[in-house]
C-alpha cells in the first residue's frame, strides 16, 4: 500500500501523486502541513520523514512535504512528539520573524528545494 505524501507544494504534488497518496494541503502554510500531519499520527499514521528536514528555516519558506504511513496502527509516540517538537519550533520562528511575502520567482525556487528534498528521502527510503 502506498504511503501518504502530505504537502502544500504543487511541484510534490505532481510529481508523486503516481506513488503516494497525496494529501494536497491547497493555500494552507507550513505549520499547516505540521498541524495536518500531527492530527494523522492521533489517527494512527506512522511519520516516516522528519518535519523539519532540510536547512531551510520554518519562517523562511511557506512550502513543506512530509511522509507518513498509510497504515494505521497504535500511536506513534516517538513521532508525534517530533511533529509537536517541530511545531513549537516553526512558530518560534514565524513569530520571531514573520517568512516573507515573496516574488514568484523565489516561491519557485522553495518548490524546487522541497521538491528535491522529497526525491532524496524517496529514493532513500525505496520508492523510486
Amino acid at each position: 500500500m502506498k504511503n501518504i505524501l502530505v504537502t502544500n507544494n504543487p511541484d510534490v504534488r505532481d510529481k508523486f501523486n503516481d506513488k503516494f497518496q497525496v494529501d494536497f494541503l491547497d493555500e494552507k502554510g507550513y505549520i499547516d502541513v505540521l498541524q495536518y500531519t500531527r492530527d494523522k499520527i492521533h489517527e494512527g499514521h506512522e511519520l516516516l520523514t522528519h518535519p523539519l528536514s532540510g536547512s531551510i528555516k520554518p519562517n523562511e519558506t511557506p512550502y513543506k512535504s512530509i511522509i507518513i504511513s498509510s497504515k494505521k496502527g497504535n500511536l506513534d509516540t516517538s513521532g508525534l512528539a517530533i511533529v509537536e517538537d517541530s511545531i513549537l519550533s516553526a512558530r518560534k520562528f514565524i513569530t520571531n520573524k514573520p517568512t516573507p511575502s515573496w516574488p514568484d520567482h523565489v516561491l519557485e525556487d522553495f518548490r524546487v528545494i522541497d521538491l528535491s528534498l522529497m526525491e532524496n528521502v524517496i529514493e532513500k527510503l525505496g520508492h523510486n
